[in-house]
C-alpha cells in the first residue's frame, strides 16, 4: 500500500518562499507520476502541479504558473514543491498525490486521476 506523508507547511509571511515535501513509501516510487493539489474550506481540491515518473515532464495549473516548481528525487522517494512569492490566497491545505496509471481516463489535472493521497499539510500566509 502506498503511503504519502507531506511536510513543510506552516505559518509564513506574504512574499516568502516555502518548500513542501512528500515522502513516498510502499511501492516503487518511479512507477508513479506525482502531483500537488491544494484545498480551502468549501472548495474542491485545486490542481497545482504534476511531475512524470521520470521527472522529465512537468505541468502546472494556470493559476500558479511562474511561482511554483515541482521536482522529484527517485533515489530518495521524495517529491517537492517550491513556492515563491507566497500570497495570502495560497493559504490552504496542500496535498500530495500519486498516480499509478490505473485511472488514465481521468484528466491529469483532475483529482480523480490519483489513487493515493497524503493527509495534507497546512500552509497559512499572513499579509
Amino acid at each position: 500500500q502506498v503511503q504519502l506523508v507531506e511536510s513543510g507547511g506552516g505559518l509564513v509571511q506574504a512574499g516568502d518562499s516555502l518548500t513542501l515535501s512528500c515522502a513516498f513509501s510502499g511501492r516503487t516510487f518511479s512507477n508513479y507520476a506525482m502531483a500537488w493539489f491544494r484545498q480551502t474550506p468549501g472548495k474542491e481540491r485545486e490542481f497545482v502541479a504534476r511531475i512524470s515518473e521520470s521527472g522529465v515532464t512537468t505541468d502546472y495549473g494556470d493559476s500558479v504558473k511562474g511561482r511554483f516548481t515541482i521536482s522529484r528525487d527517485n533515489a530518495e522517494n521524495m517529491v517537492n514543491l517550491q513556492i515563491h512569492s507566497l500570497k495570502p490566497e495560497d493559504t490552504a491545505v496542500w496535498y500530495c498525490a500519486a498516480d499509478s496509471g490505473g485511472r488514465i481516463y481521468n484528466p491529469a489535472q483532475s483529482s480523480n486521476r490519483y489513487d493515493y493521497w497524503g493527509q495534507g499539510t497546512q500552509v497559512t500566509v499572513s499579509s
